[in-house]
């Protein structure tokens, strides 16, 4: 008999119904940073970048466009090409995602159009096409490539969200320069990078190479954009290549300054109702968690300490991408059902972080799943567990806070809103109310 055709046994403990505490639930004011119109700021900025940049009329420009979630990304994407049709010239939209959607053209053109950037509303063509070219080398060889794509086009640009890294810390992280080398490297460049930083470190295989791809492709302009602490757009910037590695550092302190956290050091449970790779690389963004776990990744404890961590679902747009399940301790059926696996490992394996695609104890529903958090962290009752329920790690300002967190919440210097409330779960065990 297989595990599919038997009811499946747990200990008496997680059999029995499970009295939870009381809950709060915690709205943050922390000011709004976002800019009235994005999509116009970068307009105005476009305008005089490209009259100043070497495009010219009836040339063509690559644009490459990764698979962050930045906020109103079609509508940046669009006012990029509309743009650049202004100036007389063509843009064709480059997928710049490394291994996202399974590494193959059509997966990556799928996850653009889950985003919301397609041919239609951009009025561009995409060409997702995975060939690299190789443009160069660092240290004692490891080869740089560049989509190849990319480089048929007279002239490239890129966009990308700059924040806080997964795995490291340094004056660049997950901005341009990732972009540039994860991304517009293609699976290709992808691979190499990850597999040569186990040697040369990532932040420094990383300046390297993005050093590289900025001096020898036809790379002409960088679009960075800054998210405040609610994901909205707080500061894009167009930045002509040569000086992206001097703007990024700044660009990069102001994220940080502003990227979401949880006002707590230490947990004994953390649930997170969704992850995926709109979300974070990691699914879920270890600055926020504090777990990651695999080779040459720095530290990220000191932001939080969690001694358990619940995942509940995949985000929709993550289209099964599980990566990063494996940095929890507890997931559910759901998950597992719902994960792509294909996807997954192939992330997983591009990124060299094979304890991402790891799959913890699954349990069979958010009920279980969240109950066995508070059960296995010793003999603490119910009342003392500090526990925080989260929708996932990019929305921080309003989530859920058992009652031994009620006194140290109290205090916040940015608290809004504190609701006594009672967590709820449906007959098929999902949580269904309150809910951040």
């Amino acid at each position: 008999m297989n595990e599919k055709s038997k009811k499946m046994r747990y200990p008496a403990y997680l059999e029995k119904k499970f009295n939870f505490p009381g809950f709060y639930r915690v709205k943050l004011d922390l000011p709004s940073m976002a800019l009235p119109d994005p999509a116009n700021d970068l307009k105005i900025q476009l305008d005089q970048a490209l009259t100043q940049s070497p495009i010219k009329p009836g040339q063509t420009v690559a644009v490459g466009v990764g698979s962050r979630g930045i906020n109103t990304i079609a509508n940046l994407v669009a006012q990029i090409c509309r743009r650049i049709k202004d100036k007389g010239a063509q843009p064709v939209i480059v997928p710049a995602m490394g291994s996202h959607g399974s590494a193959t053209p059509e997966g990556q053109e799928k996850t653009l159009a889950e985003l919301g950037v397609t041919s239609d509303v951009c009025q561009a063509a995409i060409a997702p096409e995975m060939d690299a070219v190789k443009i160069g080398s660092v240290f004692d060889g490891v080869p740089v490539y560049f989509s190849k794509k990319a480089m048929e086009a007279d002239h490239s640009i890129c966009i990308n969200r700059i924040k806080p890294h997964t795995k490291f810390k340094g004056d660049v992280e997950s901005g341009l320069y990732k972009m540039l080398v994860v991304g517009m490297g293609k699976h290709t460049g992808a691979l190499t990078y990850h597999n040569f930083a186990l040697k040369y470190g990532f932040h420094t295989l990383l300046k390297a190479m993005g050093d590289t791809i900025i001096e020898q492709t036809n790379l002409c302009l960088g679009i960075g954009v800054v998210e405040d602490a609610y994901d909205q757009v707080m500061k894009i910037e167009v930045i002509p290549a040569a000086k992206i590695s001097r703007r990024e550092p700044d660009l990069l302190a102001l994220a940080k300054s502003h990227f979401p956290s949880l006002p707590y050091k230490n947990l004994d449970l953390l649930v997170v109702r969704q992850i995926g790779k709109e979300i974070s690389g990691s699914g879920m963004d270890p600055n926020v968690t504090g777990r990651t776990c695999d080779l040459m990744e720095d530290d990220f404890s000191q932001s939080l300490y969690a001694k358990r961590l619940v995942i509940l679902d995949l985000s929709a747009n993550t289209a099964g991408n599980a990566i990063g399940l494996g940095n929890a301790d507890i997931i559910t059926e759901k998950i597992f059902a719902g994960m792509d696996y294909q996807a997954t490992i192939m992330n997983a394996l591009t990124a060299i972080s094979l304890k991402k695609a790891a799959i913890p104890v699954r349990l069979p529903n958010e009920e279980k799943a969240i109950q066995a958090g508070f059960q296995t962290i010793g003999p603490v009752s119910p009342e003392k567990v500090r526990a925080v329920i989260i929708r996932d790690t990019m929305h921080t300002t309003d989530f859920l806070v058992s009652d031994a967190l009620a006194q140290e919440t109290e205090k916040l210097s940015g608290l809004k809103e504190m609701t006594p409330c009672r967590i709820a779960f449906s007959c098929s065990g999902d949580l269904i109310a309150p809910g951040p």
